[in-house]
């Protein structure tokens, strides 16, 4: 007696069922694909992104350009340095109010800043987004709209 091999051999899913045959399951393909003019172009790579960290960097960044909306404040300054990405830096003061409010705007200012800053953000500028009263409890789309147009009037000016 001579067992023959299975033609399409079972892939054991879970309790031991088989869900598909592992022949179902098509290999990658390989080399350069043909252009069928529906396809999306590559997303250009996003700048890197790093934070301000330090004090220096803060106060370096309140020397430059500001622009005040109703939920937030943005200052920014070019380095010395060209390239080497984006920097950004949060800050919150205690007049916006508790620990836990501050750091509500803080998160919101970030995500915020993950969304537009790939996007609108210069690279070989600080940034720095201050926090506001409004912050904290403002619309989500509005944040966004106030700092995409802080953004752009800070790339505008000379």
């Amino acid at each position: 007696f001579q067992e023959t091999p299975r033609q399409d051999p079972w892939v054991p899913g879970p309790h031991g069922r088989p869900p598909w045959p592992q022949s179902a399951l098509a290999p990658p393909r390989q080399g350069p694909q043909i252009a069928d003019g529906l396809s999306p172009p590559a997303p250009q790579p996003s700048p890197p992104i790093f934070r301000l960290t330090h004090r220096a960097e803060f106060l370096y960044a309140r020397d430059g350009r500001t622009e005040r909306r109703k939920t937030l404040l943005v200052q920014a300054r070019r380095r010395g340095d060209t390239g080497l990405g984006i920097g950004a830096g949060f800050t919150a003061t205690k007049k916006i109010g508790n620990a836990v409010i501050r750091n509500r705007a803080k998160r919101r200012l970030k995500a915020a800043c993950q969304a537009l800053l790939p996007r609108l953000g210069v690279v070989g500028i600080n940034y720095v987004f201050i926090a506001r009263a409004d912050t904290a409890t403002c619309d989500w789309a509005r944040l966004l709209d106030d700092m995409e147009s802080a953004l752009l009037s800070v790339a505008a000016a000379p």
